[in-house]
């Protein structure tokens, strides 16, 4: 299976918004800046989490995203489906491109696999990923003299 950067990028963004916790809004500028992803790609990734109500936008000064309901309530299927993706380890949605509009021998095989990769990213929310240890080490970054952790998905010092 391979996911596109639209689903990469797409989980970054939101896990980089629970990392916020919903304190405050976080400008995509900011995101985009942390995770070195263009604003204007961002601006269509949002546009697509805003209409599946995986994101609240605010305007204005101090503006921004905040996620628009509990992390432990999104999955990041819910994250891949709301940008258009789907994990198909087949890479085709139908039997026409097997042989001849005809299942393929190993059709069913790529199919099962591909629901159960859905499943397993059914089954992981947003909350959930940002605690496992692997990843808050990832976050907290390596210990500095002083012993203040540094957020590798973003500083959070500075205001959005």
């Amino acid at each position: 299976m391979r996911l596109s950067t639209k689903g990469r990028y797409a989980v970054t963004a939101m896990l980089d918004l629970a990392l916020n916790d919903n304190k405050n809004p976080v400008a995509l500028a900011r995101i985009a800046k942390c995770q070195g992803i263009s604003v204007s790609y961002l601006e269509q990734l949002f546009a697509c989490l805003r209409k599946a109500d995986l994101v609240i936008g605010s305007r204005g000064p101090g503006g921004g995203y905040r996620l628009a309901r509990d992390a432990k309530t999104i999955t990041i299927a819910d994250i891949i489906e709301a940008v258009g993706e789907y994990p198909d380890v087949a890479r085709r949605e139908t039997h026409e491109q097997c042989r001849h509009g005809e299942k393929c021998l190993t059709h069913e095989l790529w199919r099962t696999l591909s629901l159960r990769i859905h499943d397993h990213l059914r089954q992981i929310n947003l909350a959930e990923f940002l605690s496992l240890s692997s990843v808050r080490s990832i976050i907290e970054g390596p210990p500095t003299q002083e012993s203040a952790p540094a957020v590798a998905l973003g500083d959070r010092s500075q205001a959005a």
